[in-house]
C-alpha cells in the first residue's frame, strides 16, 4: 500500500474566525431567499405532495413510477438506463430540463460517457450527477459537462455502503480537493451531514450546495410515514437502496441493502428549523468578516483540531 496522507472529516476541523470582522450584527449578513441546501431525492423527505413547503430549498425529486417527468424548477430523477432509453435513444423536447441522473456508483466510465453525450445532444439541459468519492473523478464528470456534481459516498444517515464495503472518502478533505480542482460546475456535498455545524463547515470548505437527507426526515413536514409510538411522533425513515424501495420498485431480485429502513423521532417543524439554520449561517458569516455567502462558500481559514479539542466543546 502506498503511503497517502490522512483525510479529514467535519469533527477534525473548526471554522477560524476572522482577526478583526467590520460585521457589527448577524444581521448585516445576507444568506439569500433560497439557501445553498438542496433536498435528498429520497421518498420519506420529499415527493409532489410536500414539495411546496420546501420554499427556501433546491429541490430534487426521487425517482417516480409514474413515468417520467421534465420540471423546469426542480431536478427529476432518472437511473442511468431511464435515462438513456428517454434522452439519449428518443429526442425530448423542452426548453428547460433540470435532471438528475441518479447512481450509486459515479465513478462508471458508462455515467462519464452518457454525461457528454447528454450535453452535447442537449445544450440546454441542466445535468446533477453522482455520487462520487474521489476529486479526480470530480474533474472527469466536470470536463463531461456535468453542470452539478454530488461528492460523498457511504456518508449519508440512510447509506450503509461504506460500513458494509469499507469504500469512502471523509467528506471535509473530499469537499476540498474537489473545490481545488472546481472550474464550472457544483459542488453539492451530499450525506454525512449531522449537525447545524457540519452543513456550515461544508459550505466552508467549498461546498456551493448541501444535499440532506435524514436531517429533513426528522421534521413534521417530511414525506416519511407518520407513526405514533408510545405518544410520541415518529416517521419512516430508508435509504434508497434499501429492500423496501428495491420492492416498491418492483424489482423481481432484490441485491445486498445498502441502505437502513427504520423509525426516527420528529424533532422539529419545517419552520423552526430553517429559522436556526439561518440564524447560525449568519452567526458563522459574522464571525468570519463575510457579508455575502459569496465571501464565504470556500473562502475562509480552517483548522485542524485534535480529538482533546473536539471532545471539548462536542455536546
Amino acid at each position: 500500500m502506498r503511503e497517502r496522507k490522512i483525510n479529514l472529516d467535519f469533527n477534525d476541523i473548526l471554522i477560524c474566525p476572522t482577526p478583526v470582522s467590520d460585521i457589527r450584527s448577524r444581521s448585516e449578513c445576507e444568506v439569500g431567499k433560497v439557501l445553498p441546501l438542496f433536498t435528498a431525492p429520497m421518498d420519506t423527505v420529499v415527493n409532489r405532495n410536500n414539495l411546496h413547503i420546501f420554499k427556501d430549498f433546491n429541490i430534487c425529486l426521487p425517482r417516480e413510477n409514474n413515468g417520467p417527468h421534465v420540471d423546469e424548477d426542480i431536478f427529476s430523477s432518472y437511473g442511468i438506463e431511464e435515462f438513456e432509453k428517454l434522452f439519449l435513444e428518443n429526442t425530448v423536447e423542452f426548453t428547460k430540463a433540470n435532471i438528475l441522473i441518479d447512481v450509486a456508483n459515479g465513478h462508471m466510465r458508462r455515467l462519464h460517457h452518457t454525461v457528454s453525450l447528454a450535453k452535447k445532444k442537449y445544450p440546454h439541459m441542466v445535468l446533477m450527477v453522482g455520487n462520487i468519492a474521489h476529486p479526480e473523478t470530480f474533474e472527469i464528470l466536470q470536463d463531461a459537462g456535468a453542470d452539478y456534481i454530488r461528492v460523498g459516498i457511504g456518508n449519508g444517515g440512510g447509506c450503509l455502503t461504506t460500513v458494509q464495503t469499507g469504500v469512502g472518502y471523509p467528506m471535509a478533505s473530499l469537499i476540498s480537493e474537489c473545490a481545488f480542482v472546481k472550474k464550472e460546475s457544483k459542488i453539492i456535498a451530499d450525506g454525512g451531514m449531522k449537525n447545524y455545524g457540519d452543513i456550515i463547515k461544508a459550505l466552508a470548505l467549498g461546498a456551493d450546495y448541501v444535499m440532506l437527507g435524514s436531517i429533513l426526515n426528522r421534521m413534521l413536514e417530511s414525506a416519511g410515514e407518520t407513526v405514533i409510538i408510545d405518544e410520541v411522533t415518529h416517521k419512516r425513515f430508508r435509504g434508497m437502496s434499501s429492500k423496501s424501495v428495491q420492492k416498491d420498485w418492483g424489482r423481481d431480485t432484490l441485491k445486498a441493502s445498502e441502505g437502513i429502513d427504520k423509525m426516527v423521532l420528529v424533532e422539529y417543524t419545517y419552520v423552526q428549523w430553517v429559522s436556526n439554520f439561518r440564524d447560525y449561517l449568519r452567526s458563522a458569516m459574522s464571525y468570519t468578516g463575510c457579508g455575502t455567502l459569496e465571501e464565504f462558500i470556500g473562502n475562509v481559514d480552517i483548522i485542524q483540531i485534535s480529538n482533546n479539542a473536539y471532545n471539548r466543546f462536542a455536546k
